[in-house]
């Protein structure tokens, strides 16, 4: 008389464990899924698409983010370059873009601000930044906050067309967006990005 009962018991061990074992499952899968780097889409659609184009001007830039000119006195060339910081969720991404200049404006800064190379670099007066705001972005590099994991990059670019060994780590390579993401171990470390046109003549 005491089958039946013991019957539905076995069955609802059985569901229970069942059940258990479908829960353990899904938190595996939830914990060992891959977040993407926030705010990178809109990152790659604001910056390194149009950069890709050849379309990025320093105006573009300044919409996102406020930041200074700084020129550089090199001596391999003066540069000019815009510096500011991207708030992310993982932390700030440190931000340098070199303006496009032709070899008369490199000189025509450099004796405005009576430097030579080899000097100091400066940060130039704000009023440059309305002047200059036309001017196209010839690079890109941001900074990576520390520790941010490779696969979390991929997850949110894909994976690299090309992957290339480097003495001090590895570069992913993504000629769609003139991207190359230098990685440090398992972590980024730069994110450099050129227009295409330029990207093919390397």
């Amino acid at each position: 008389m005491n089958k039946a009962p013991l019957k539905v018991q076995h069955w609802l061990v059985f569901l229970v464990v069942a059940v258990l074992f479908f829960a353990w499952g899904a938190w595996l899968m939830r914990s060992s899924e891959v977040h993407p780097v926030a705010n990178l889409q809109q990152w790659r659609d604001a910056l390194l698409q149009p950069l890709a184009e050849d379309e990025l001007t320093l105006r573009d830039l300044r919409a996102m983010t406020g930041g200074e000119l700084w020129l550089e006195p090199r001596l391999d060339g003066a540069r000019l370059t815009y510096r500011a910081t991207l708030e992310g969720e993982e932390g700030e991404w440190a931000l340098q873009a070199e303006l496009a200049l032709s070899q008369g404006q490199r000189d025509s800064l450099m004796a405005a601000q009576g430097l030579k190379p080899g000097d100091a670099e400066l940060a130039l007066d704000e009023s440059l930044l309305d002047q200059m705001a036309a001017f196209a972005i010839a690079s890109l590099n941001l900074s990576a906050p520390q520790a941010l994991a490779s696969e979390r990059l991929a997850a949110s670019l894909g994976q690299p067309r090309l992957t290339l060994e480097l003495a001090d780590g590895q570069a992913w390579v993504y000629p769609q967006w003139g991207l190359t993401v230098h990685l440090r171990g398992d972590d980024v470390a730069l994110l450099h990005a050129v227009p295409r046109k330029a990207f093919r003549s390397r």
